[in-house]
C-alpha cells in the first residue's frame, strides 16, 4: 500500500501553535538535532518546490547548519531499504513493504545530505529510539535534549517526542520544519506534543533564542524593531510630503502602504543598517546585500502579521524588492489609491 500524495497545504506560522505546557528552553550545549526520515521515498509524495515541501526542507538546512556551527550533534535517522516482512513486522500491516531496494529512495534528498561529522542512524520503527542506540549516543554526549524536525509529523517525530519524554529526554518540535500528509494531522502532533510530552516552537524562535543565548551581534528582535521603526519613518515621511495621514494602525486595520517599494525598500534597509536609497529595486538582496535566510523569515512573519500572506519560500524565490511588492500587492486586499504615485515619489521621479 503506497503512502498517499500530499496535497499542498500552508506551514504553520508563530500564530498558530498551541500553548505548550511546559516551558523548556532548547540549550545549544545540552541538545542534540534530529533529522526524522527525509528520505526521497517519503518526500515523493509532496508537490516539489510547493508548501509544506519548500518551507521543511530550507528550515531544516538553516536549522542543521546553525547546529554545526554551536556544535549540536546532527542526527539523521533513516530506514532500511528491501526490508522482509519479519524486519517489519507490523509495520508491514499497516504500510506495506515500505521502501523498495532503488537506492534513489533510500537516500537522504540531496539538499540536507549529511556532513562528514554527522550521525546516521538507521531507524526500524516509528519512534527512533526503537531498536537503536539513540538514546545511548545521547547519554554518551551528555546531551538530554532533542529537537525533532522532519517527516511525517504526527507518526514517526510525534512517536519519537514521546519516547524521548519517557526517557527523561525534553523535547522540541520545531513546528514549521516538520511535514505530515495534511494540514490537520500536521496540527494534530503539534497539539499532542505542546500538551503531553514536548515543547512546539518555530524555527525562526529558535534561532532567535540561540542568537540572544549566544550574545551574537545579529538579534532578531532587535532587528525587526529597527526595520519596522525605519518603516515607519519612511511612510511617515513619505505621507507628510503628500498631505495624508501616517497613522493607520490606529483605526486597528492594516497600514495600505506598508507594503509600497518605498516602505519595504526602509525595512529591508534597517536589517542591513544600509542606507535605503544604495538598495536598487532589482538587486538581488542575499547576492548583493547579504540578506540572509533568518531576515527573510523576520520580514515574512512581520508582512504576514500585517495581512499578507506570503512566505519564506515565496520570498526566497525572487528576493528583490521589485518582485516582493508585486507579490505583496497580490497578497492583500486592501487597494493603495495611486500606489505607484508614491513609490516614483519616493524614487524622486516626480
Amino acid at each position: 500500500m503506497a503512502i498517499p500524495s500530499v496535497q499542498s497545504y500552508p506551514m504553520p506560522t508563530a500564530e498558530d501553535l498551541p500553548a505548550n505546557r511546559v516551558s523548556w528552553t532548547p540549550d545549544p550545549a545540552r541538545a542534540a538535532f534530529l533529522i526524522h526520515d527525509m528520505q526521497q521515498y517519503f518526500m515523493d509524495c509532496f508537490e516539489p518546490g510547493q508548501s509544506p515541501a519548500a518551507e521543511l526542507t530550507e528550515h531544516i538546512r538553516l536549522l542543521a547548519n546553525r547546529c554545526r556551527e554551536l556544535g549540536v550533534p546532527v542526527i539523521y535517522s533513516a530506514q532500511p531499504g528491501a526490508q522482509t516482512p519479519e524486519q517489519r513486522r507490523l509495520l508491514q500491516d499497516f504500510w506495506g513493504s515500505g521502501i523498495g531496494p532503488d537506492p534513489r529512495e533510500q537516500q537522504i534528498i540531496a539538499e540536507l545530505e549529511p556532513g562528514d561529522n554527522d550521525i546516521r542512524l538507521t531507524k526500524w520503527r516509528y519512534s527512533a529510539f526503537q531498536k537503536t542506540d539513540l538514546a545511548d549516543q545521547l547519554k554518551a554526549m551528555g546531551r538530554d535534549q532533542l529537537i525533532i524536525v522532519g517527516i511525517y509529523a504526527h507518526i514517526g517525530c510525534l512517536m519519537t517526542a514521546c519516547e524521548a519524554f519517557m526517557r527523561d529526554i525534553e523535547a522540541f518540535m520545531v513546528s514549521d520544519a516538520l511535514a505530515d500528509f495534511s494540514r490537520e494531522k500536521h496540527d494534530l502532533a503539534l497539539k499532542y506534543a505542546a500538551e503531553r510530552c514536548a515543547v512546539t516552537l518555530t524555527t525562526e524562535q529558535l534561532l532567535a533564542q540561540w542568537a540572544k543565548e549566544t550574545s551574537e551581534t545579529v538579534n532578531l528582535g532587535q532587528a525587526e524593531a529597527g526595520a519596522v521603526s525605519n518603516a515607519a519613518a519612511g511612510i511617515a515621511e513619505t505621507a507628510a510630503a503628500d498631505g495624508r495621514s501616517d497613522g493607520p494602525e490606529a483605526a486597528g486595520a492594516p497600514d495600505p502602504y506598508a507594503f509600497a517599494l518605498s516602505a519595504l525598500r526602509q525595512q529591508v534597509a534597517g536589517l542591513l543598517r544600509e542606507r535605503p536609497d544604495a538598495i536598487g529595486d532589482e538587486d538581488n538582496l542575499p547576492e548583493y546585500w547579504g540578506l540572509d535566510s533568518i531576515r527573510i523569515m523576520t520580514l515574512a512573519e512581520r508582512w504576514r502579521s500585517l495581512g499578507a500572506s506570503v512566505t519564506f519560500a515565496e520570498l526566497a524565490e525572487e528576493p528583490t524588492l521589485l518582485a516582493w511588492s508585486r507579490l505583496l500587492a497580490s497578497r492583500t486586499v486592501t487597494f493603495v489609491p495611486n500606489g505607484d504615485y508614491y513609490d516614483a515619489a519616493a524614487r524622486g521621479e516626480r
